[in-house]
C-alpha cells in the first residue's frame, strides 16, 4: 500500500522525510505506524506525536492505502 509522510523539526532526515513535501512510501498491507518508524531507523521515543490524516493517533495505529501521516518530536513544554 502507498502512504505519505512528513517529518518536523529534529526528525527531518535528508532523503527520508521532510517537512516541505510528503515523501511517498510503499508498505505491506496491514502495516502499522511502528512498521515505518522501524524501517526508517527512528526510535519510537524520538516521536512525540503521530498524525494520520490530520488526527493524532498512537504509534500502534494500522495504516491504510493513501494515508497521509506526520511525525513530530517533543518540543519545549511537551
Amino acid at each position: 500500500m502507498k502512504v505519505s509522510l512528513k517529518c518536523f523539526a529534529s526528525l527531518v532526515k535528508k532523503d527520508v522525510c521532510d517537512y516541505r513535501e510528503s515523501t511517498p512510501y510503499e508498505l505491506p498491507a496491514g502495516a502499522k505506524v511502528t512498521t515505518l518508524i522501524d524501517d526508517l531507523g527512528f526510535r519510537g521515543e524520538e516521536i512525540k506525536l503521530v498524525y494520520v490524516n490530520n488526527v493524532i493517533v498512537p504509534q500502534t495505529t494500522n495504516l491504510h492505502e493513501g494515508d497521509r501521516f506526520a511525525f513530530a518530536p517533543a518540543t519545549g513544554g511537551m
